[in-house]
């Protein structure tokens, strides 16, 4: 009796946390938008123009000599005196332009999402700081549910969703930690974690129960842990791919001449170029895959153990194999001269669809041997 009391408390706790983390959440998202809106839209003109204008210089001075063609010299000064005494040079850092495939416009990275003005960066920080304390909180929450039904908090739908927010949020921030520039992707990803939990907490809601039959496995451990963090890299690359998308649209239209509007031009002279979101896309998608083959590997090798047969072709199985397939179409069509860029692009998008179908549509609307949450 004492030990249920405990796990109810557990559970409820719980409860508390995420909603706790939804309302910083909240936060975040606001700290994101005034980051972007709020950050002064001059700058980021000015910023850009200048860049714009150091590429061209670049572009025509490495056409008459020969110098490496990725890196930019800013300047140069005498040591010791001036450049006409005949000191000896020396060069400032070398600003590096991101370049795309062959044929592709070599296009520099904007200043970031904080527009590299002193207010839209306090909002940025701001708004990273509220993202690390929300993802602190649902980290909380999450082990608070395994402490209160003594498992893996990945039984039913409504855990399985609150675990694979907190990890692609966990992913974004550890990317943040690495240096990489992907403060961009907050905004998106804030949104998306929002919206993961809102559906988590009132469609999907599920009370702290003990496993079925079939899932008391250690290989839950092993499948599912494997499944939630693909399907958190995933998106990221999905988010990539959707930027480089409208990245790589603007890139064009400003380079057939035309002028998109100010508020379009404040926006997307933040972001990186295209090519930057093309190669990240390329390179998380191309990282976790292998992985996703070890998760259906490992189901298979689950699925004799609890079912007595390793592959039945249930809903789940083929949805994941066909998620696989489009995966792997898209990481061969990379690989394809005459489909990189935006076909490519849009092969990644299908492959995502199919791994949020196999999530969310199989779980609620097909009838299969993983319809075990009672959503």
């Amino acid at each position: 009796m004492i030990i249920a009391a405990a796990n109810e408390d557990l559970a409820n706790i719980s409860n508390v946390l995420v909603y706790s983390a939804m309302a910083v959440y909240t936060l975040a998202f606001l700290a994101h938008i005034a980051e972007w809106v709020l950050g002064s839209r001059s700058k980021v003109g000015r910023t850009a123009a200048a860049l714009t204008a150091t590429s061209t210089a670049t572009s025509t001075a490495t056409s008459t000599a020969a110098a490496p063609p990725a890196v930019r010299v800013r300047g140069a000064q005498a040591a010791g005196g001036s450049a006409g005494s005949g000191g000896t040079a020396v060069l400032d850092k070398p600003e590096i332009v991101t370049r795309g495939a062959a044929g592709a416009r070599n296009v520099p990275d904007g200043p970031g999402a904080a527009a590299g003005d002193e207010k839209g960066d306090l909002y940025g920080r701001i708004a990273v700081s509220l993202t690390t304390l929300a993802f602190l909180l649902e980290a909380g929450g999450v082990i608070a549910r395994a402490l209160s039904v003594e498992r893996a908090p990945w039984g039913n739908m409504y855990e399985f969703s609150l675990t694979f927010s907190t990890v692609a949020t966990g992913t974004y921030l550890a990317l943040l930690l690495a240096g990489k520039n992907v403060r961009w992707m907050g905004l998106p990803l804030v949104t998306t974690v929002l919206l993961d939990l809102g559906l988590a907490t009132t469609w999907l809601y599920t009370e702290s129960d003990q496993l079925v039959p079939a899932l008391d496995s250690y290989w839950l451990w092993i499948h599912v842990s494997t499944a939630i963090f693909c399907g958190a890299v995933f998106y990221i690359g999905a988010v990539a791919t959707v930027l480089y998308l409208v990245r790589d649209g603007y890139e064009a239209k400003v380079a057939r001449g035309e002028k998109p509007g100010a508020f379009v031009r404040s926006v997307m002279e933040r972001l990186p170029a295209a090519a930057t979101f093309d190669k990240l896309a390329y390179r998380v998608n191309a990282a976790v895959f292998p992985l996703w083959t070890f998760t259906i590997i490992a189901g298979a090798i689950w699925a004799g153990d609890a079912w007595g047969r390793y592959w039945g072709w249930d809903a789940k199985e083929v949805w994941s194999f066909i998620t696989w397939v489009a995966y792997a179409a898209y990481l061969h069509a990379r690989a394809t001269v005459g489909w990189k860029g935006r076909k490519a692009s849009y092969i990644a998008l299908i492959a995502f669809a199919c791994w949020l179908f196999n999530y969310y549509g199989v779980n609620l609307f097909v009838n299969s041997l993983h319809s075990y949450a009672g959503v």
